[in-house]
């Protein structure tokens, strides 16, 4: 017997082993196994197995597996099939992507293991503080042995038989004298002492109120009949479901997910940010309990494993997070559900470069689920299925509140109207003239403007030179909210604001633009009395925005001010007033999305306003009132701005109507970076000749990153089978050791 594993290292292909006497019959497809790879021993997880040995190569030079560290396989047959159709799209290793789906190793599974010396020995990284919990034994053989307990002993059997196993630190507040109590029970034979790994609680510490389904209007009803349609066929099919800002995407969710479980099925469901994980997590709790797991990058690697197990063992049938959950071992999955699917989130930008979006539609195709694509501004590449009838789409024109309407919409332009009374240029005198009626009337605002920091750049008084990164190529930004200091957004590099100027050596700099941090400073200044605060990565990353967001929910906050963090789908009910302060920032990006994105993010940003049933009213300010995506974005014309940025993508040839593969090409050597982006070039031209383009190489738009030169070349084509022609060859390309080369199928981010 043979077993083909995948190993956690950076190459394209998985290897073959024996499998030896002791472990036939226990090996399985989607176990762990310790294998010697080189003179390294590595944990690797089994593809499939075979009776033939490996084609060209003697049986007898095959090594062995070392060990197995699963009794039962950890990647369950559905998830396995689905990553490794994964690793083949995306050109990614195997071993890589199937790390991806893996939870940590728990000490227990180790301490457990055949071959546990063997595991110890290479190293395996184990988690799961362990702690000591009694556990009371049902299968006492003699019953006067219990009848003769008396204190604390009795009292305390007692409370493990009514409440179940407990950890001994948590009955020791409870009885003075638990651990003897304890023992004294394990010497009469009453109750076990285990060592168990301890469990924390992040999501589920608090109590929520639970709620009953809300009554739908019409098209949430129909959407709701369409999608449990669907589920009642049991066969797998895709939807997109459109609906404006506060049309009840999420309470149409959790309808078709009781739905879901009625059938018995598993179901997943995916934000773009943590951000979004605590707000949805409650209403899922609301209504379904506590049986739910919750996956995202923010979770400690105990809770991470906890949570996987739970899914793995069928305890809980709803996963909930961003882009990894994904990968949650959900038994019987019948249902995805991907919020906000048009944002860029989801599309891994390191390592495994995946889109947690396309390839949930994969996923469910490939396990018979139904998948819905919810967004208020779907993204071109889900339009373009939904005309291709790949998928069907399910609208929610108006929104869900008895009452409440779609904001007012005013264009402040720039070019024409000054600073209001702060002199800040970014709060024009009308903005000024709302946040003071907003404040008089006891309602809140939100202030949106995509850049970090004090001050986006600095300039030279001197001599003109902007002050840059010396790693990276682009400006350094002024924080002040500890103290003055310019820093680098990409690689984190800081410095004294003092810096001398590189060119002239002089410490004479203008502040040039204006960033959340200096907008946060001029509300201070012109709103006395106002609580004003700030959500940027800065203040608040991950799930600490939570915490600005409950405040804000409390009316703890008049004004907050920040960057694409507020956009996202934050029901705040008193927001009265949004202002964009600068419309054009996304859209003079060197990027094709350019325009979708500012589109998106206009319309995303302007629904916080007025969403309990009062008309809201959107400012946006721009220079460049005429572009398209402002234009529709203002009059929350979906439908036009589809029209416009189709057409110009069809004549541009970018996707959805092409296909592109982006090679990206680094060194710290610029010269070495070049020759091998046009040695890759020159490769992938001779492989398609007339059947795709080859854009490049040249310079990235960021063409310095941490101290590495960087460039690039696109290839462009209508079909896919030419770019995988090309990456095949790319893949055998011999070049210099230095170089680092990633091949980016479908690409998000062109910088």
């Amino acid at each position: 017997m043979f077993a083909l594993v995948a190993v956690p290292v950076p190459l394209g292909r998985a290897f073959s082993y024996a499998i030896p006497e002791h472990l036939r019959g226990h090996v399985a497809a989607g176990a762990r196994v310790l294998c010697e790879f080189g003179r390294r021993k590595l944990l690797g997880v089994v593809l499939e197995l075979s009776d033939e040995p490996p084609a060209g190569l003697d049986p007898a030079k095959v090594k062995p597996l070392l060990g197995l560290l699963d009794d039962e396989p950890a990647l369950p047959a559905e998830l396995l099939r689905f990553l490794r159709e994964l690793a083949e799209y995306y050109l990614a290793p195997i071993g890589e992507v199937l790390r991806l789906a893996l939870p940590s190793v728990e000490r227990s599974q180790v301490e457990s293991a055949q071959d546990r010396e063997l595991f110890d020995q290479a190293g395996v990284a184990t988690v799961g503080a362990m702690q000591q919990v009694a556990v009371a034994r049902g299968d006492v053989a003699d019953p006067e042995t219990e009848r003769k307990l008396r204190g604390q002993a009795k009292e305390l059997l007692t409370a493990l038989r009514e409440g179940g196993p407990q950890a001994i630190t948590t009955l020791t507040e409870r009885f003075t004298n638990a651990r003897s109590a304890v023992k004294r029970l394990e010497q009469l034979g009453l109750a076990l002492i285990e060592r168990r790994a301890r469990e924390a609680d992040r999501f589920f510490s608090e109590a929520v109120e639970r709620d009953v389904p809300k009554r739908l209007n019409e098209h949430q009803q129909a959407a709701v009949e369409a999608l449990e349609d669907a589920l009642a066929t049991g066969a797998s099919k895709s939807f997109l479901l459109e609906g404006v800002t506060g049309s009840g995407k999420t309470e149409v969710y959790l309808q078709v997910v009781e739905a879901c479980l009625k059938l018995s099925g598993g179901v997943i469901v995916l934000v773009p940010e943590i951000a979004l994980t605590p707000q949805l997590v409650a209403r899922f709790r609301a209504r379904f309990g506590d049986a739910i797991a919750v996956l995202h990058s923010g979770l400690s690697d105990v809770e991470r494993s906890r949570m996987w197990r739970s899914l793995r063992e069928g305890r809980v049938a709803i996963a909930i997070g961003a882009r990894s959950a994904l990968f949650a071992p959900v038994r019987d999955l019948k249902l995805i559900c991907v919020d906000e699917e048009h944002d860029g989130s989801f599309k891994q930008e390191e390592g495994v470069r995946y889109n947690a979006r396309d390839m949930a539609m994969l996923r469910a195709h490939r396990a018979g689920a139904v998948c819905v694509l919810g967004s208020a501004t779907p993204s071109l590449s889900s339009e373009a299925l939904v005309r291709k009838q790949r998928i069907e789409r399910l609208i929610l024109p108006q929104r869900a509140i008895v009452g409440a309407v779609l904001p007012d919409v005013e264009v402040v332009n720039l070019r024409n109207v000054g600073a209001g009374p702060s002199g800040n240029r970014l709060i024009s005198l009308p903005l000024h003239r709302e946040l003071e009626r907003v404040l008089s009337e006891k309602r809140q605002a939100i202030l949106f403007l995509n850049r970090r920091g004090f001050a986006p750049s600095l300039i030279c008084e001197v001599c003109g030179t902007v002050a840059e990164c010396p790693n990276c190529s682009v400006a350094l930004t002024m924080h002040r909210t500890h103290g003055d200091q310019l820093r680098c957004h990409y690689c984190d590099f800081t410095s004294p604001s003092a810096l001398p100027c590189t060119q002239c050596k002089m410490t004479r700099y203008a502040l040039e633009g204006v960033g959340t941090e200096r907008v946060e400073k001029a509300l201070v200044d012109a709103f006395a009395g106002a609580k004003i605060a700030r959500l940027d990565r800065d203040v608040a990353s991950g799930l600490k925005s939570e915490a600005i967001l409950d405040r804000m929910r409390a009316g703890e906050v008049d004004i907050l001010v920040g960057t694409q963090m507020v956009t996202k789908g934050h029901d705040l009910p008193n927001v009265a007033l949004v202002g964009v302060l600068n419309a054009d920032a996304a859209l003079s990006l060197p990027d094709y999305q350019a325009s979708e994105r500012t589109f998106s993010l206009i319309v995303q940003v302007a629904g916080r306003a007025g969403r309990a049933g009062t008309r809201g009213k959107v400012l946006i300010q721009t220079r460049n009132p005429e572009h398209p995506a402002i234009l529709h974005a203002c009059s929350h014309d979906t439908r036009a701005f589809v029209e416009y940025e189709l057409s110009e993508r069809r004549e541009a040839r970018y996707p959805p109507y092409y296909r592109l593969l982006m090679v990206r090409v680094d060194c710290a050597d610029p010269g070495v970076a070049e020759r091998t982006a046009q040695q890759l070039a020159a490769v992938a031209r001779k492989v398609v000749g007339s059947a795709a383009e080859v854009l490049g190489p040249s310079a990235a738009p960021l063409a310095r990153l941490k101290n590495r030169h960087r460039y690039r070349c696109i290839l462009r084509s209508p079909k896919r089978e030419p770019l995988y022609r090309a990456a095949h060859a790319l893949g055998q390309v011999k070049v210099d050791a230095r170089v680092r080369i990633a091949l980016d199928v479908d690409p998000v981010s062109m910088l």
